[in-house]
């Protein structure tokens, strides 16, 4: 049975004589993002910046969308509502407010109480916690340890199985996607929240998989076509392995894009995230990665010409 190919097999698309054009953006991306953490900062959400979370149970099955829309009405920031356990309980969050001429504890009574009205009477307050600004800052500080050990065992993985040249380009590639989607989160209003670590630690993981498929191709070439120059062989090995990555990257956009247009406004603010950080993993695997190996001294073994 033939195999499905979207890119003709025998595609030769120049991938490392547009090297330069690819790096410039690539570089252009690091600094947006890199100048947007020093101007803007990033949008923390709840989980980060502190505030509140309560644990209702509703006299009757809540309308959940119609509760967000009166949440949004009372101007507080970000609200979160979900469903917890059984039908009519629910996990709300909320942000943390100051206001000048107030005390702390005054401005986050009002808050409640402004919640408590919307909720209406016949609540049951099973839980009421409050997330402080230190709590906040252990998880920033955990999040970043879990995404650099994340980017740590990559390394490891690849040295083991690659050489280091090939290791380098991996985790410079890798810190480009981190980078780029914390910058996502920066310039854009998509607030940095606990889904925001799970996003940059499933783009890693994504581009880190489509990485090793191009790395594998490039190392089975290197030992076929050992008297090919080095450019060409990567070039021959990213146009081999091009219909593979498109077509992963494709099927993965289009159950995302369904979550993303269907599944409603929680899920929408966590799949555009992923979406985005799958198109700037394919990028930077077959842009960045590979062709960073010219400039990395790679070793070709003996120069032994095999018949192609």
């Amino acid at each position: 049975m033939a195999l499905l190919h979207i890119i003709p097999y025998n595609t030769k698309i120049n991938f490392v004589g547009l090297r330069f054009i690819t790096f410039a953006i690539s570089i252009l991306v690091i600094l947006a993002s890199s100048i947007s953490f020093g101007i803007r900062g990033i949008n923390y959400g709840i989980d980060f910046r502190g505030g509140f979370i309560l644990e209702v149970r509703m006299p009757d099955k809540p309308n959940v969308p119609a509760l967000r829309e009166k949440m949004e009405g009372l101007h507080l920031g970000e609200v979160s509502i979900q469903d917890f356990g059984k039908d009519n309980t629910l996990l709300i969050r909320l942000e943390r407010h100051t206001e000048e001429g107030k005390e702390d504890s005054q401005v986050q009574s009002e808050t409640l109480e402004k919640v408590k009205s919307v909720l209406g009477s016949g609540v049951d307050y099973r839980k009421v916690e409050t997330i402080g600004p230190k709590v906040g800052g252990e998880l920033i500080r955990n999040a970043l340890k879990a995404i650099g050990f994340a980017l740590l065992a990559m390394l490891v993985y690849i040295a083991i199985r690659f050489e280091w040249q090939f290791a380098a380009c991996a985790i410079i590639a890798l810190i480009h996607d981190c980078v780029a989607i914390l910058g996502l989160f920066s310039l854009s209003p998509l607030e940095f929240n606990e889904n925001a670590v799970i996003a940059i630690l499933i783009t890693a993981g994504y581009s880190i998989n489509d990485t090793i498929v191009i790395f594998d191709r490039i190392r089975e070439n290197i030992r076929k076509y050992r008297k090919m120059n080095l450019g060409d062989l990567i070039n021959k090995s990213l146009n081999e392995t091009l219909s593979r990555t498109i077509l992963t990257a494709s099927t993965s956009l289009l159950a995302l894009m369904a979550l993303y247009f269907w599944g409603g406004k929680v899920i929408s603010t966590f799949t555009l995230p992923i979406i985005i950080g799958i198109m700037i993993g394919s990028f930077s695997s077959i842009c960045l990665a590979a062709p960073l190996l010219l400039y990395l001294h790679l070793k070709r073994g003996e120069e032994v010409t095999v018949k192609e």
